[in-house]
């Protein structure tokens, strides 16, 4: 059977600030970001299987990334824990706000390869990740794709 790719659209909204940049992307600003995920695999063969026909169930890919990515990143606001935005990130969440400390600058080329990263290990074995496209405007985007990244 053809290896068959499938992709499911999420939206987010999240702010963030990157320290020590040069333009306009220093101040804490936010984006309405557009996720992508596109996974590879054969359908199911099986035709008991109540899936059968389906590379994966769109619920269930939809579950695994509202899990790690859409209900952790929205609304949030993130910085690199390893910057003086600290302080602000303190500040906010004593105050009630969702903040995320990261090990990385929170670009949208650091959150893809995050995202990949957490998918990756939550999909089914028979399941491969072939790319992700995080759009932060409708101009501007970072897409992570499995063959650039073998060794992952």
């Amino acid at each position: 059977m053809s290896k068959i790719r499938i992709t499911k659209q999420f939206t987010f909204e999240t702010g963030h600030a990157l320290y020590g940049y040069d333009g306009k992307c220093k101040n804490v600003h936010g984006h309405s970001y557009k996720l992508s995920v596109t996974v590879i695999g054969k359908p199911i063969e099986d035709s008991n299987n109540v899936k059968f026909g389906m590379v994966i169930d769109f619920g269930d890919l939809k579950k695994i990334v509202k899990n790690e990515i859409v209900d952790v990143f929205d609304h949030a606001t993130v910085f690199n824990k390893n910057t003086p935005h600290v302080e602000l990130a303190k500040e906010l969440q004593d105050r009630g706000h969702s903040v995320l400390l990261v090990d990385y600058q929170p670009t949208s080329e650091m959150m893809v390869t995050d995202f990949a990263q957490k998918i990756i290990k939550e999909l089914p074995e028979h399941i491969d990740l072939f790319s992700l496209k995080l759009q932060e405007t409708d101009t501007s985007f970072a897409e992570w794709y499995a063959s650039d990244n073998k060794s992952l």
